[in-house]
């Protein structure tokens, strides 16, 4: 391929660009600024993944971790971590609430991370992966 331009690959072409985030993903990022710097990661993170090329085999990959795998994935990785804010026993800025404050929000942080390990809140999610190969 001696003297062929790098830059004629068809595959790199205007109609092959990725596109720049749509409204709804921009808009909850944009909701999310300034909330906590482990957030402001996590939108960094989102951004990167919406705005980077992918090949099949990592966009099967990453359907899987994001939200196609419960129990191995960022959701569920994300319910853990609401059940461990809610939790007076691992987060100590709940230490000065009431008692049954305390538990009402250890309660509804575990049911929180229960719903989001739910195996059918993953299945789309999985399918789309699986649809990718065929599989």
């Amino acid at each position: 391929m001696a003297g062929r331009d790098p830059h004629s690959n068809p595959v790199h072409t205007a109609g092959n660009a990725v596109p720049p985030l749509d409204t709804d993903l921009a808009g909850a990022l944009d909701d999310l600024a300034g909330v906590h710097a482990g957030i402001d990661l996590i939108r960094d993170g989102i951004s990167l993944l919406a705005l980077d090329r992918h090949t099949t085999d990592s966009t099967q990959t990453l359907l899987a971790a994001l939200a196609g795998s419960a129990g191995a994935d960022v959701v569920t990785a994300v319910g853990h971590l609401v059940a461990r804010l809610a939790n007076a026993d691992l987060n100590p800025a709940l230490h000065g609430l009431p008692l049954d404050v305390q538990k009402t929000a250890q309660r509804h942080g575990e049911q929180a991370a229960f719903h989001l390990a739910d195996p059918d809140l993953h299945q789309h999610a999985s399918e789309a992966s699986a649809a990718i190969t065929g599989t």
